[in-house]
C-alpha cells in the first residue's frame, strides 16, 4: 500500500514539474519572444530604471507605525512625484536611504539587486521557506506603466516553488500575521499580518519570455498581504522540500542526487536506490495526554504527521540516517529500509 502511495505522489511531482516550468513560459496571449539580452547586460539596465523609479516616486510614510498597527496593503499609495512638484508632507520618497531594503541573489551566472518596502513584519512566529504555501493577497504592475496585470483581492494560496523568483525570494523575509477570526461567511479576518511592496527586476520574473499581461523585460512591482504558511514535501518522501537544496544555492530546481532529471524535491527515491526516500528515514510515535507538550524535533527530524482525538495528540516523526556522514537516502550506496512496514492505506 505504502507503494501505491507514493506512486501517486510521483504523478503529482510530475504535474508539478510540468506546471512550474509552465508559469515561466506562457504561451496562451503572451508576448512573441525576442532576441535574448545576456543576463547581466540586462540587469544593469534594469537596476538603472529601478534606481530612476525610486527617485520619481513616494509613498505616505505617515499612515503607517504606531498610529496604524494593522495596515493593509491597500492603504500604501505610491505616487508619481511630477515635473516642478515637491514630496508633501507625511510622504517620503523611495529613494530615502531610509525607505527601501536592498537585497541581493545570485542566479543564472548574475548578480540581482531588488527592493523591499517593508511596511509591517507580520506578528505571527513563523516565516515561510522559498518552498512552502503562503496564503496572500497582492496586486502586481509593470513598474514602467503602472499598469495592474494581475491581482487577488481574496487571500489565495501560492506554492512558492511555482511563484517567480522574486516572490520566493522576498516573500520569506516576512511573518505570518499574529491572529486570525473566522466568520460567519467561512472568510477569515487577520490581525497583524506581514505588509509589503516589492520592486524585482526582469531577471527576477519572467525576463525574456514576459507572460500574459506583462511584455519582456519588465520590472514588476508587487504590494502584498502574506497571512499563514504550510510547509511542503512535493513529493512526499518525508524531507520537506526546503531541505532538498543539496547544494545550498538556496533552489531546489537543479538538485538532482541520482541524475534522473527529476529534482529531489520532486523525487521520492533521491538516490536511486530503488528504495523510497521515506524508507531510509527512522520513524517515531509519540503520544501525549491533552496538558503534556510533546518533545521538542531535534537536529535532522521532521514531523511527518499529527492527529489529536480525545485530548490524547499522536505525532509521527521522522529522523535521517547517515552512514559514514552521508545520508543514507541520498547514498545509492547503502540500501537499507529504517521504516516500520505499513499495513495501512
Amino acid at each position: 500500500m505504502k507503494q501505491t502511495k507514493f506512486l501517486l505522489n510521483f504523478i503529482l511531482a510530475i504535474t508539478i514539474l510540468a506546471a512550474v516550468q509552465g508559469c515561466r513560459n506562457d504561451d496562451d496571449g503572451g508576448p512573441e519572444s525576442v532576441p535574448e539580452v545576456p543576463r547581466p547586460e540586462q540587469q544593469v539596465i534594469d537596476d538603472s530604471l529601478l534606481v530612476d523609479y525610486f527617485g520619481r516616486h513616494y509613498y505616505n510614510s505617515a499612515d503607517f507605525g504606531d498610529q496604524n498597527p494593522n495596515p493593509s496593503m491597500n492603504d500604501v499609495i505610491i505616487t508619481e512625484l511630477l515635473e516642478g512638484e515637491t514630496v508633501p508632507d507625511g510622504h517620503t520618497l523611495l529613494s530615502d536611504p531610509n525607505v527601501l531594503e536592498t537585497k541581493e541573489t545570485f542566479i543564472a551566472e548574475t548578480n540581482y539587486k531588488y527592493y523591499i518596502l517593508r511596511i509591517n513584519q507580520g506578528g505571527g512566529e513563523k516565516q515561510p521557506e522559498s518552498t512552502d504555501d503562503v496564503s496572500v493577497i497582492y496586486e502586481g504592475k509593470t513598474m514602467d506603466d503602472d499598469n495592474v496585470f494581475d491581482s487577488a483581492v481574496n487571500p489565495i494560496v501560492i506554492d512558492l516553488v511555482g511563484a517567480i523568483f522574486g516572490w520566493s525570494r522576498i516573500i520569506p523575509t516576512f511573518n505570518t500575521a499574529e491572529a486570525y477570526m473566522l466568520n460567519p461567511d467561512g472568510t477569515a479576518t487577520y490581525t497583524n499580518a506581514s505588509v509589503g511592496v516589492m520592486f524585482i527586476p526582469s531577471g527576477l520574473a519572467y525576463y525574456s519570455l514576459g507572460s500574459t499581461g506583462i511584455g519582456p523585460y519588465k520590472n514588476l512591482t508587487f504590494k502584498f498581504e502574506m497571512y499563514q504558511t504550510e510547509t511542503n514535501d512535493h513529493d512526499g518522501d518525508g524531507i520537506p522540500s526546503y531541505d532538498e537544496d543539496v547544494d545550498g544555492d538556496g533552489y531546489v530546481y537543479n538538485d538532482d542526487t541520482n541524475g534522473d532529471s527529476l529534482p529531489d524535491y520532486l523525487d521520492p527515491d533521491d538516490d536511486g536506490d530503488l528504495l523510497f526516500t521515506i524508507d531510509e528515514l527512522e520513524h517515531f510515535t509519540d503520544v501525549v495526554n491533552e496538558g503534556e507538550s510533546l518533545p521538542e524535533l531535534e537536529e535532522n527530524e521532521y514531523e511527518l504527521s499529527r492527529k489529536e482525538e480525545d485530548g490524547v495528540i499522536t505525532r509521527v516523526r521522522v529522523r535521517i540516517v547517515f552512514t559514514n556522514v552521508i545520508a543514507d537516502y541520498l547514498n545509492v550506496d547503502v540500501v537499507e529500509k529504517h521504516s516500520p512496514d505499513d499495513e495501512e492505506d
